[in-house]
């Protein structure tokens, strides 16, 4: 699934749970059929406690509702960073794969967590040869920008989020 479509996804996901969670659930007695509700001893119930039973199901399928959309709109927001800021300004710490021989414009960076960067302007850093060293990616305050920086050095590369 391309990232594009993750992220509408778990947006669609995000405003339609609470939407979900204030359509009131259905009384559980509605849920079974006759024969599972008799089965399981629910006929028992005096009014009163089958309002107490269906009421305790309303406000756990709706905090369940919750957490699943809120865990779903995470999972998307951590897989998809780089692609899209998602208004965060935490960096993204990883360390490259393998050596590391200077920026160059155009050269891609891939990540021990599987991503991979391209750098998109024409930051230099010549004469450095790193074997997996850190690389520390910060967004711009205001766009969909980021800076990648190797080890110790203090030069920042753009990068461009591609895989």
């Amino acid at each position: 699934m391309s990232a594009l479509r993750m992220l509408a996804a778990a947006v669609l996901l995000a405003c339609l749970a609470p939407a979900f969670a204030q359509t009131q659930t259905p009384p559980i007695e509605q849920q079974m059929t006759p024969a599972e509700f008799k089965a399981a001893g629910l006929d028992k119930l005096t009014p009163d406690e089958l309002a107490r039973l269906n009421a305790w199901l309303g406000r756990t399928i709706s905090q369940q509702s919750d957490k699943a959309a809120a865990q779903a709109t995470e999972l998307v927001k951590q897989e998809n960073r780089g692609f899209f800021h998602f208004g965060e300004d935490k960096s993204i710490d990883a360390h490259l794969v393998g050596e590391f021989r200077g920026f160059a414009k155009g050269q891609t960076y891939t990540l021990d967590n599987g991503q991979v960067w391209r750098q998109t302007d024409d930051a230099e850093l010549a004469g450095v040869r790193l074997t997996n060293p850190d690389i520390d990616i910060k967004p711009a305050m205001l766009s969909n920008t980021w800076y990648m920086k190797v080890g110790k050095y203090n030069t920042r590369a753009q990068v461009k989020r591609i895989k």
